[in-house]
């Protein structure tokens, strides 16, 4: 019997892996349908609120219209944002060529030359390099979208037909276990997304006022930025706290000032993830942040920076659908938290 279980381990753990080399080499096809998949279990209610009321076609194309609008919107105040700081950072070039010197200096006279491996490795063929880079990622961004949307459009068609077709299946279980899993998921992606978007919010109203307060410039692009990078867990604060302290260095003339606002600013994000976030989400989200942790950095590597957003919902995808079987209920116990005892319908 120990045997026979070591190998079922063994051909999951396989299974895994395989999954995870799949996911990442088909990830054009796989990561644009992730999203896809999400959208369509947050803007579903809207769609059937409004297929119920005009014709199917007619919901449909208000529910893309108001998808699209939102996702334009976010993106436009990131660009804004980004944008204005951006700027800031160019005209300000000097002042950290002068940081960069002193640095320089104070290296090489402790016996550390920072100009050979710069010059080794950050020539015109880098630059090169990563312009064309750059120009790729657009390009590929472009696509990714265009991909999710056509999913996202065909997806929003057969969520009704896909119910009937699992609801006529004659194993009874499986039919059971699909139909309440998606339920279960659907139902923590927009719980998750409500909760994101609130302490995203959060985040950013007191990331503002103490840029603000400090006299730090720029308060509410700040504001903002941290606000959109709050959607990724772990990777997107920090790079809200170290953006705002770059921008403190050509600022104010002592190093401690500097220190303490990305100190300040990691308290923050501290207070807002670990303490208030928590206790809002409340046991609907209950997961593991050891498995959060995980999800994040193991998306992120196989789908870059769009995995490190959808890790998580990923995770707590598997763990709604282990939830609703005997034999995988120990996964979800053992990585997740206390279920609410409550059934709703989609």
């Amino acid at each position: 019997m120990v045997a026979g279980l070591a190998l079922k381990i063994a051909v999951a753990i396989i299974a895994a892996v395989l999954l995870a080399v799949a996911a990442a080499q088909a990830s054009i096809v796989f990561a644009p349908l992730a999203l896809a998949i999400f959208i369509i279990a947050i803007v579903w209610p809207l769609q059937h609120w409004l297929q119920g009321r005009m014709p199917k076609l007619l919901a449909l194309a208000i529910t893309i219209v108001v998808t699209v609008a939102v996702c334009l919107t976010f993106a436009s105040l990131v660009a804004w944002g980004f944008g204005r700081v951006g700027r800031s950072l160019v005209a300000d070039a000097p002042r950290y060529q002068a940081l960069y010197d002193a640095m320089v200096t104070w290296l090489d006279s402790h016996g550390v030359s920072v100009a050979g491996l710069w010059a080794e490795h950050f020539n015109i063929a880098w630059l090169l390099r990563a312009t064309q880079h750059i120009a790729g990622r657009v390009h590929t961004t472009l696509s990714f979208w265009l991909i999710a949307l056509i999913y996202l459009i065909l997806g929003l068609l057969e969520v009704d037909d896909m119910r009937r077709k699992i609801e006529a299946l004659d194993n009874r279980e499986a039919a059971r276990v699909l139909l309440d899993g998606s339920v279960a998921t659907a139902e923590k992606f927009r719980k998750y997304m409500l909760v994101r978007t609130q302490m995203s919010a959060l985040t950013g109203l007191l990331v503002g006022v103490f840029a603000w307060i400090t006299g730090l410039p720029f308060a509410i692009e700040w504001g903002v930025i941290a606000f959109a990078l709050n959607y990724i867990p772990f990777i997107g604060p920090f790079i809200a706290t170290l953006f705002p302290t770059l921008l403190a260095m050509t600022q104010f003339d002592s190093w401690q000032t500097v220190l303490g606002v990305f100190v300040c600013l990691n308290i923050i994000q501290f207070a807002v993830g670990s303490y208030i976030e928590p206790r809002v989400s409340g046991s609907i989200l209950s997961i593991s942040p050891l498995v959060v942790l995980f999800a994040v950095f193991f998306w992120t590597f196989l789908w870059g920076l769009f995995g490190s957003f959808i890790g998580v919902p990923i995770a707590l995808a598997i763990l709604s659908f282990s939830r609703q079987h005997p034999s995988s209920r120990w996964l979800a116990d053992l990585l997740g938290g206390p279920e609410q005892t409550k059934t709703r319908k989609i």
